[in-house]
């Protein structure tokens, strides 16, 4: 039987040392940290995902503000926007929420956040850091994997690490993360994907298996060896009309079965999730106090 990887408590955890820390450097006389993100349209998720990171920022004492552009803005219009917030010096990071309208090149505004403000770590200088092990800001969600790994004192080294799915925002960077020198750290990592042949050849003998997928309930108790570590960040809405609410927030993870095999699991939600809004707080947090040092 699983032990809980509590995304929650620990996330929770997390803020109250980030908000002392922020108490320390107001009462030196420093401004709080300044966090901003910039929405576009009324996609509901994107909402109340900003919403939430509104709160949190209120939470640990930062500064918040939100940009709120219409769906029709024009990819100029929204460059223009990142240009002020690049220039605003009373900023420390900001997000442009994804996703974006179609007719807007979701790349070429990435590109255009500037990377030292880029406190979701999207921006290919700092993909580019994480990969050469220099300091810059990691992707919130494998940022918080991290952490919960390192917190919770699972040990990494000489490990076998089968990640599933190659997203740039999860897969890609977790398997680079877990590769890197270091605790944690220092594990031997195979990245999977759609065009893995036999997979469960490979999360059979994994010691860590970490999904990021969108499948619901993929991945099985058949498919682990008894004992893994299993960090699910897949989260779908899965319709259901039993339920109050017309739908369930499942993860990639057969939950109940797997938690009988596995020595650790996150939960879907309050496991990942939590840690990933966290790690955005954390980040800006690192953006601040490099303007001290």
């Amino acid at each position: 039987m699983a032990n809980i990887l509590d995304g929650i408590k620990l996330s929770k955890q997390i803020k109250q040392e980030i908000k002392e820390e922020v108490t320390e450097y107001v009462q030196k006389g420093h401004r709080p940290p300044h966090l901003s993100a910039l929405l576009v349209g009324e996609n509901g998720a994107s909402v109340t995902y900003v919403d939430n990171k509104i709160k949190d920022c209120h939470a640990v004492g930062f500064r918040s503000s939100l940009v709120k552009l219409p769906e029709t803005v024009t990819e100029e219009e929204l460059l223009q926007e990142i240009k002020k917030l690049n220039e605003d010096d009373s900023l420390d990071g900001f997000i442009v929420q994804l996703p974006l309208p179609r007719h807007i090149d979701q790349e070429k505004i990435i590109m255009a956040i500037k990377p030292s403000k880029d406190v979701d770590g999207f921006h290919p200088e700092n993909f580019g850091k994480m990969a050469l092990e220099m300091e810059g800001f990691l992707p919130a969600t494998p940022f918080g994997i991290m952490i919960m790994l390192e917190r919770n004192h699972i040990p990494t080294q000489g490990k076998d690490v089968v990640v599933i799915g190659r997203s740039r925002i999860v897969g890609r960077p977790m398997s680079i993360l877990m590769s890197r020198k270091g605790e944690p750290g220092d594990a031997t990592v195979t990245l999977t994907h759609s065009r893995t042949k036999d997979l469960e050849e490979y999360t059979k003998k994994a010691d860590i298996v970490i999904t990021a997928l969108g499948v619901p309930h993929f991945l099985k108790a058949s498919m682990i060896k008894e004992g893994a570590v299993v960090v699910d960040v897949g989260i779908t809405r899965v319709e259901d009309p039993t339920r109050e609410r017309g739908f369930y927030l499942a993860g990639d993870v057969d939950y109940p079965e797997v938690f009988e095999k596995a020595s650790w699991i996150t939960p879907v939600p309050g496991g990942v999730g939590p840690m990933t809004r966290a790690m955005l707080l954390k980040n800006t947090m690192l953006a601040y106090t490099r303007k001290f040092l």
